[in-house]
């Protein structure tokens, strides 16, 4: 009954996008086609960034043409804009390394500042650091969708009418997506964004690519593996995604490890009770949050184009859960919804500020790289009866890692996704209690690349292990990995400096 419900509910929504769905697959064959030597041996014109914080940096900046669809190269183009901070000993520099922050939908021009603060003087003698902002991301021909959402994932509430506007919210983003430029929407994937790396490594000149990937990186890193194993030197991959539970398994495993986050923070919240007074127990802190997402339900609150109710605070609480670093970001944010839910002030502007600044993300990259890359399950009802089933253990949680999304209604891929199975040496990093990519992620791609080594950081709740401070083992085994090549002899376990973590 429920299912037939569902399906009568979103019937108007899936009929919004049919025109999308109903769109060719596309050619799949995954060789590149002939005639791209004038993208492999182009020239780059480095200028200024026009942006203060490369520029303080000492970046500059330049354009790479790539072609929008490598099976049609004398088609249309794209420019992807890369930033560069020279190796700071001419006569020792080794090559490039390029880097990507994640996402997928994560700009990373700046990305190399952040990289630079946890290198050895030996290092960055001896490399350039490459940002790049991915195709159809920020400066790099960005997609646009004619809906302005600031995410494409939300929780899918507390009932079926709540999952029915989820739905048609979801099938609305692919028709406004796709529709507004079929063919660029459809070329945004990883595959393609792992030929233009290699279009990159060309056009410096290089025979081999260092890479340093974090999260959705290291699905790109491990896609590059896989496409031109040849040409990969030195490559870290930082918080790994199990190739084969990416996307829709990649999300369903941050439920369970988003509710232990959640009682990690609470653990914090009691410790401070007479500050923020959620209550002076992890339990109490928590039942303080359930309540607050339940009262939110109904009392939808909006401002400068961001949403707060029961789809949307689930959402607030896992960007900022990322990081016990932010746990006083997070209670500050807890206590204006909380306010503004209880019908008092809310500073709505101040609130974007801080989860943008915590997830600098953008949702219509995010759509088209995911549903591009690999085909999601069409049927609304197959997403809700996992929401149902995750409700009991996942109560904060399990509403959005099983929710739909803008997938459900996108057009097929143009070309399969990529299988992992290869044997490039790699230097993997891996959190036990990584609130993204689920240590069991890196464990499976751990033995896909079956030359790669594990350095695990024990007991951190923290997405992303290379960070100034946190783990000084860690960070050194990256350095001398970079500097010499040398990996551990196996598999290793590092600790954090608990000094890093907030009181």
């Amino acid at each position: 009954m429920a299912a037939q419900r569902i399906r009568r509910l979103v019937l108007g929504a899936t009929l919004l996008t049919a025109a999308a769905v109903a769109l060719p697959a596309g050619p799949t064959s995954a060789d590149p086609a002939p005639g791209l030597d004038r993208f492999y041996h182009q020239s780059l014109d480095w200028k200024p960034c026009d942006d203060a914080t490369l520029d303080a940096a000492g970046a500059q900046c330049a354009g790479v043409l790539v072609p929008l669809d490598y099976d049609n190269p004398n088609g249309r183009t794209l420019t992807v804009a890369i930033s560069r901070i020279a190796a700071t000993d001419p006569s020792r520099r080794r090559g490039i390394l390029l880097s990507n922050p994640g996402g997928p939908g994560g700009q990373g021009l700046r990305y190399t500042n952040a990289i630079a603060q946890m290198l050895t003087p030996d290092v960055r003698a001896q490399y350039d650091l490459i940002g790049m902002d991915p195709r159809g991301i920020g400066r790099s021909d960005p997609v646009s969708c004619t809906i302005p959402v600031p995410t494409m994932l939300f929780s899918a509430g507390f009932d079926v009418f709540g999952y029915a506007r989820d739905t048609t919210v979801a099938a609305a983003l692919a028709t406004a997506c796709v529709g507004t430029d079929p063919e660029k929407a459809r070329h945004i994937t990883t595959r393609n964004t792992a030929r233009d790396m290699d279009v990159i490594r060309s056009a410096f000149g290089e025979a081999k690519l260092n890479y340093y990937g974090a999260s959705y990186g290291t699905y790109l890193g491990s896609v590059y593996t896989q496409m031109f194993g040849e040409h990969a030197d030195r490559v870290i991959l930082d918080s790994p995604i199990d190739p084969d539970r990416y996307y829709i398994g990649l999300y369903q495993d941050m439920g369970p490890i988003n509710e232990y986050a959640l009682d990690d923070w609470a653990t914090w919240a009691a410790r401070h009770d007479d500050v923020y007074h959620f209550g002076a127990t992890r339990e109490a802190v928590r039942a303080f949050i359930e309540d607050l997402i339940r009262r939110s339900a109904g009392k939808e609150i909006y401002g400068s184009f961001y949403l707060v109710d029961e789809h949307t605070i689930p959402m607030m609480l896992l960007a900022l859960l990322t990081n016990p670093q932010m746990n006083q970001n997070l209670a500050e944010v807890v206590q204006m919804l909380d306010s503004g839910v209880s019908g008092g002030p809310i500073d709505m502007d101040e609130i974007k500020r801080r989860i943008v600044a915590a997830v600098p993300l953008d949702a219509a990259a995010m759509a088209a790289i995911m549903c591009g890359d690999k085909a999601a399950p069409r049927d609304p009802a197959w997403y809700y009866a996992n929401v149902d089933a995750a409700r009991k253990t996942q109560p904060v949680f399990g509403a959005f890692a099983n929710n739909i999304t803008a997938c459900a209604f996108w057009p097929d891929p143009v070309e399969p996704p990529t299988e992992i199975h290869n044997a490039t040496p790699v230097l993997m990093l891996a959190n036990v209690h990584d609130t993204r990519t689920a240590y069991q992620e890196g464990l499976a791609l751990h033995r896909d690349l079956t030359d790669s080594r594990l350095v695990t950081l024990a007991d951190t709740r923290v997405h992303g292990a290379f960070r100034p401070g946190l783990s000084p083992c860690l960070i050194g085994i990256v350095n001398t990995y970079l500097g010499t090549g040398a990996r551990p002899a196996q598999d290793v376990t590092c600790e954090p400096d608990f000094s890093w973590f907030p009181q």
